[in-house]
């Protein structure tokens, strides 16, 4: 029964991102050329959304579901952030389609993005292959 709400809810969120045009080639790639705001909007209101659920979640001292506190570890910085961000940014702009949606797009009847969600599953076993490899 959780995996039909869940799949009804994931529903519900393609169609949003799908109407708000957040799955949109041509507003991603407004967004890379920096010829509009609109998904730079989008953007920064999940950043600052998210950043105000945190902050208030700690004010109330939140448990999880199970009882236990919930805690941010802190991690440091890493050169391979960057390099990783970089290569993501890319194969964004490339492909106009963030990793996240890629569904959304097959739904919407673009179904040339199932070469992209082939694209990425080969580049996790990649990464798992390469992963201890790795500076981390």
């Amino acid at each position: 029964m959780r995996n039909v709400l869940y799949t009804l809810l994931g529903t519900a969120f393609g169609i949003t991102l799908y109407k708000a045009e957040i799955i949109s080639w041509y507003r991603i790639q407004e967004m890379f050329r920096f010829h509009s705001f609109h998904m730079y909007g989008v953007l920064f209101s999940a950043v600052a959304v998210g950043a105000l659920s945190v902050a208030m979640m700690k004010a109330v001292l939140a448990r999880s579901a199970d009882g236990r506190s919930l805690t941010i570890a802190k991690r440091p910085f890493q050169h391979g952030m960057w390099i990783g961000g970089f290569v993501f940014g890319m194969g964004w702009a490339l492909t106009g389609a963030c990793p996240g949606p890629l569904w959304v797009h097959v739904g919407a009847g673009t179904s040339v993005m199932l070469i992209a969600i082939a694209s990425a599953l080969v580049g996790v076993v990649v990464y798992a292959i390469l992963q201890p490899r790795l500076p981390h």
